[in-house]
């Protein structure tokens, strides 16, 4: 009874390395098989199991918590994964037998089911940390596109109804920390020691188990949608056009007309559908990065200040607010970025529809090619976006016009609406 009371009560902290056992299943990144690279293993009942510090499912694991502290979840249900699989299969490809491409997602997240079925059965909790799935979108802007004549329905990208067939792929992150520690010129001791402080302390074993290699961070995940033939995007013989974009629920969501966000957005989405109409394939990356890797609470500040301060909301103060408030102007730091085009296969983009020089650097940087860089037309801007775009193409954002006369242009269609 005495026992069965302890094993009920008793707290192990996580910065225990526990009985002193040698780990079971021990991570080698970049190995050519799953087998050898290893399990990604998180929350198990054994401490010996376990190989990554944190849970799965990200900033979903507290929702988790308070399921299982309501009564609602059973705390050591393991997933049935039957019928599970990938509607694709995605790779493998070089890029995920060198460590130094892909450090921030685990290139074998959507096998786990099939490559650890044996370990699953042992009651061993792994999960996919990557779903593959196909779907249809339905967007209004798409609608009127087609409606417009600026897209046509061919039955097999695009139905007769606007709808678009996708094979999208949902994304959670797992850190490589020696490999993330390389790929920002940090000691990896320095790596550890900051995330432990700037999280609070929640992830003791950042800095008291440095066996522990992989880390599951409790932040948002990254959504893929893939237009056309998903085999077209490692084909160097087919056309690729690609937005890598980063989250921006305000407009993205609601529609809000102070960014360019969701008009950047739905024409990237229509440039993607073209190229799969032609033969070669669209691809939308999706971050859960928002304000700026900032957040939203973050970013509503910002939009006050820069509203209310004298002489009103200028381009020449647009990254400065965000400065003041948060003490940096941008925190989205591109380098992890490129991770999730290498788990593609990608080796050329051939359009990329962005302005940011800070994702075309990254990716050219990871050794990807990029041939033709697309702008966002003029007549998406919203009126009380004018600011951003200004600001950006002051920053030094890629533009394909002059800069006052693109932006005398934009006024000039505004005034006349």
């Amino acid at each position: 009874m005495g026992d069965s009371v302890n094993r009920k009560t008793h707290i192990r902290l996580t910065s225990h390395p526990g009985s002193g056992k040698k780990m079971r299943f021990p991570i080698h990144w970049g190995a050519p098989t799953p087998q050898e690279r290893g399990p990604i293993v998180g929350t198990v009942t054994e401490a010996a199991d376990r190989n990554a510090i944190g849970t799965h499912g990200g900033s979903y694991s507290l929702y988790r918590a308070l399921a299982v502290t309501s009564g609602a979840l059973n705390p050591i249900r393991r997933p049935d994964l039957t019928n599970t699989a990938p509607t694709h299969q995605i790779g493998p490809f070089p890029s995920w037998t060198d460590p130094k491409k892909i450090v921030s997602l685990d290139p074998w997240g959507h096998m786990a089911a099939e490559a650890f079925a044996g370990i699953i059965g042992e009651g061993v909790d792994i999960r996919p940390t990557i779903a593959i799935t196909r779907a249809h979108l339905t967007l209004h802007e798409l609608k009127d596109a087609l409606r417009l004549g600026r897209l046509k329905a061919d039955g097999k990208v695009m139905k007769e109804s606007g709808d678009v067939a996708v094979t999208k792929a949902a994304i959670e992150p797992v850190w490589y920390l020696p490999g993330l520690a390389e790929r920002f010129g940090v000691e990896e001791t320095r790596l550890r020691r900051v995330l432990f402080e700037q999280t609070g302390g929640m992830f003791p074993e950042l800095v008291t188990r440095p066996d522990l290699l992989v880390f599951l961070p409790p932040i948002g995940s990254i959504t893929v949608y893939i237009f056309g033939d998903p085999e077209a995007i490692q084909d160097p013989k087919r056309r690729l056009t690609c937005r890598v974009h980063d989250e921006c629920n305000g407009s993205d969501v609601f529609g809000s007309d102070i960014c360019t966000c969701r008009p950047y957005l739905v024409h990237g989405i229509e440039e993607c559908i073209r190229e799969a109409q032609a033969g070669g394939a669209g691809l939308i990356v999706y971050n859960r990065k928002e304000g700026r890797a900032l957040g939203e609470v973050t970013k509503f500040l910002v939009y006050n200040a820069r509203k209310r301060q004298e002489g009103g909301d200028t381009a020449s103060e647009y990254f400065e607010r965000t400065e003041c408030v948060a003490g940096v102007q941008d925190a989205r730091f591109q380098e992890l970025m490129p991770d999730t085009l290498h788990w593609l296969g990608i080796t050329r983009i051939d359009r990329f529809v962005s302005m940011s020089n800070m994702k075309h650097d990254s990716i050219i940087n990871s050794g990807i090619e990029i041939g033709e860089r697309v702008t966002i037309p003029d007549d998406l801007i919203p009126a009380d976006a004018m600011v951003e775009i200004e600001a950006k193409k002051a920053a030094g954002y890629y533009s394909d016009t002059d800069v006052t006369s693109d932006l005398k242009t934009v006024k000039g269609r505004l005034l006349d609406e």
